[in-house]
């Protein structure tokens, strides 16, 4: 018999799986989330994946339909444009706030060895293959964590956390495969960078509103073109 810790254990990482899945859009709208094909897929009792699937749906990722059981929630596009807004107002203040109070040492680190990271995965992408995704995404995680972290405010991170709690809005999601647009949108993290080390607060902050509002423009852009391969009409 499982202990009452190694239940929370285990709910904890189904819950984490089913949430990065939901999130990237690898497990998609209307999805039904089986309790007993899940707990095989994983490896796992039917236990932790109830847990976790009654834990997602009280955040509003996953809906229940009595007869029906569980299944992915539909996000429609303006609601997830409005997730990027309000992502963007908060992800500047952020950097109005970084550039504010300045890095820590650890942090200026950290960001100078993901962005030189950036680059030498951007120009090696062709060589890395499947493998160079992985490694810009890490990057970006890296960029946009450790500029909240500098901005030193709980508060702050707090309502972030929940804006990307909604299908392509996270930080761990890169919502295009092109290079250039890629290569475009790192140039904006060196920028960041830059008016941060400059203590330019007003900078900072309007480059990156005009960095998260790019993402948001990529992820409609994907999402209609998604709709119109599949014959059906995307929200405005």
């Amino acid at each position: 018999m499982e202990t009452s810790k190694q239940s929370v254990t285990r709910s904890l990482s189904v819950t984490d799986w089913l949430r990065e899945n939901i999130l990237s859009g690898a497990l998609g709208p209307g999805e039904r989330l089986q309790e007993v094909r899940l707990s095989e897929h994983l490896g796992v009792s039917r236990t932790p994946v109830r847990a976790a699937l009654h834990s997602l749906a009280a955040a509003g990722l996953v809906d229940y339909a009595p007869n029906r059981g569980y299944m992915v929630r539909d996000f429609p596009i303006p609601e997830m444009i409005d997730a990027y807004e309000i992502r963007g107002a908060l992800e500047g203040l952020a950097a109005r706030f970084a550039a504010e109070r300045g890095l820590t040492r650890d942090q200026e680190t950290a960001l100078e060895a993901a962005l030189a990271k950036g680059d030498k995965a951007l120009a090696e992408a062709a060589l890395l293959g499947p493998d160079f995704m992985v490694q810009f995404r890490d990057v970006n995680v890296v960029i946009h964590d450790t500029v909240l972290e500098a901005a030193r405010n709980r508060m702050l991170a707090e309502m972030i956390r929940i804006s990307y709690e909604k299908p392509r809005v996270s930080n761990r999601i890169i919502v295009t495969l092109e290079i250039r647009e890629l290569e475009r949108r790192h140039e904006e993290h060196h920028r960041i960078y830059e008016a941060i080390m400059a203590r330019d607060p007003v900078r900072a902050e309007n480059i990156m509103r005009e960095h998260v509002a790019g993402v948001k423009l990529a992820m409609v852009r994907s999402l209609r073109a998604k709709s119109a391969q599949s014959g059906q009409t995307a929200p405005a």
